[in-house]
């Protein structure tokens, strides 16, 4: 890239000091196809994303589900000039964190004591502990009754309650699964893996390989909520980016899907 153009950019910068002087002969480090670790300065935010080098003629900048940035730029590509741009980008960045960063979960510290409020579906259940010979998990009436030889094991209700919701979860996130997948036939991809997995900043996400992932506190929440998280997730694997083109899908899919939405930031 000439001198004048970098220059040019660089000036779009409302803070040049964001972006540091790299000399001349480092100035396009980075073999092709090997990452590289950096950062860059937002305002008062510090932006990590992985540079990769490859023989695209254009840079381009992706935000995963994982709030991880990559970046792969031109072989040519100045380290200034790739700063510039990942920091003109800066507004969107924050956009795309904000967005994943709505899939937290909010189930609040447990005790795991009785008379404690659990969720399943959607509705609140009275934790029950008490004495017996064989460990075991149950809803009854609006009880989640656990039984176990020591009952004063707070512990044991824990791992007890744990392997509960995980075996449920594996349960149900399958049915809504197949039961969403018929949506999307004519986009021809396929049933993708589903993978249960606890995140601490999200319900779900698609990951690069087609996988689906999905929190086990996502059991705790309405079935529809569900719904709407596979459902997103499946949209991704025919339209990466949040844009016009996934939105219109979504919306097509699950007209009512930002009710839903709504339920799951409350």
């Amino acid at each position: 890239m000439p001198e004048e153009r970098e220059a040019q950019l660089l000036k779009k910068v409302k803070d040049v000091r964001m972006v540091k002087k790299v000399p001349e002969r480092i100035r396009s480090v980075g073999p092709p196809g090997r990452p590289m670790a950096m950062n860059v300065r937002y305002g008062t935010r510090t932006i990590t994303y992985t540079l990769r080098r490859s023989a695209r003629r254009t840079l381009g900048i992706e935000v995963l589900p994982d709030l991880s940035v990559h970046v792969v730029a031109p072989m040519n590509a100045t380290l200034p000039v790739i700063e510039a741009k990942v920091v003109a980008k800066g507004r969107w960045l924050l956009k795309q964190f904000r967005h994943f960063e709505e899939f937290l979960p909010r189930t609040p510290p447990r005790e795991y004591v009785p008379g404690e409020s659990h969720g399943y579906l959607g509705r609140r259940y009275v934790l029950k502990v008490r004495a017996g010979k064989e460990s075991a998990v149950k809803l009854k009436g609006g009880e989640l009754l656990v039984t176990m030889p020591e009952r004063d094991d707070r512990e044991q209700v824990r791992r007890l309650l744990a392997a509960w919701y995980y075996g449920h979860a594996r349960r149900v996130f399958a049915e809504r699964l197949q039961e969403a997948l018929p949506l999307f036939k004519k986009h021809k991809f396929g049933e993708p893996p589903l993978r249960i997995t606890r995140m601490a900043k999200r319900w779900g996400s698609c990951t690069p390989g087609g996988r689906i992932l999905l929190n086990p506190d996502l059991i705790t929440m309405p079935v529809r909520c569900i719904d709407y998280v596979i459902i997103h997730e499946l949209c991704h694997l025919v339209h990466p980016y949040h844009d016009q083109a996934f939105h219109a899908l979504q919306s097509r899919m699950m007209p009512d899907w930002a009710l839903w939405k709504d339920r799951l930031e409350r």
